[in-house]
């Protein structure tokens, strides 16, 4: 981000609170605050086991729980059931909450991302169809054999895995 998009003049790099920040030059009082965007994780958990998928950006063989960002007045809750149903066909009827990891870093194909992952667990019932426009397979790992791995959805995974001992 260069301009101001408030006023169209030049952003700087200024400290405020302690922080560094980007803010408008013209002191129109813009400031890019930089917060995390909330996206919602899903374990889905069917009669076969838990579904992990393959988005289309990503590299052959890479796969995870669905995610999915939350929408304007819609809870996290309500988006964890929508995104199972959008990106997997899948009705499920709770969403359980997990935990949260913070994605501060970058992503597949170098993209930098600040993110809140929000997780839940859905158990959801019927034939899994994909949205085509994201994902192009999936599969699905018995509960037994399932592990997290060092990504924030693998730890939003993981806390769920470890949360089944108790």
């Amino acid at each position: 981000m260069k301009y101001c998009p408030q006023c169209t003049s030049t952003l700087t790099d200024t400290v405020i609170d302690g922080e560094a920040r980007i803010a408008c030059a013209a002191e129109c009082g813009f400031v890019f605050w930089d917060n995390p965007t909330p996206v919602v994780a899903v374990v889905v958990e069917t009669p076969d086991g838990i579904v992990l998928a393959h988005n289309k950006a990503w590299p052959e063989g890479m796969f995870s729980i669905i995610t999915g960002f939350l929408e304007r007045g819609e809870t996290p809750e309500q988006c964890a059931l929508r995104e199972t149903a959008e990106e997997l066909g899948l009705q499920g009827n709770k969403a359980e909450f997990i935990g949260f990891e913070l994605f501060d870093g970058r992503g597949v194909g170098g993209q930098i991302f600040n993110q809140l992952i929000i997780g839940f667990y859905v158990y959801a019932e019927g034939e899994i169809r994909l949205d085509e426009n994201e994902l192009d397979q999936a599969k699905t790992i018995s509960r037994e054999k399932i592990k997290g791995w060092d990504s924030a959805t693998g730890k939003i995974l993981q806390r769920w895995i470890d949360g089944l001992a108790h």
